[in-house]
């Protein structure tokens, strides 16, 4: 018995892509920078200053990267 194989048809359903442009960098590159900073104060010994960083170039700008249009 023979099963019914699906053909591969030459047209693909389209997937959605990320496209990021240069203000995505921008916002990727500045969330990076405050991480790096973050980081750094924090070897120093910052306990509260490093941890806002951290968390703003975490959870915001980051994601804000990715997501931004």
């Amino acid at each position: 018995m023979a099963k019914d194989v699906p053909t591969k048809s030459s047209a693909r359903p389209s997937r959605p892509t990320l496209s990021f442009s240069r203000t995505n960098g921008i916002w990727l590159g500045l969330g990076t920078l405050v991480i790096v900073v973050g980081y750094a104060l924090l070897a120093r010994g910052d306990t509260t200053f490093a941890p806002v960083l951290l968390v703003l170039g975490y959870c915001v700008l980051l994601p804000v990267g990715i997501v931004k249009k």
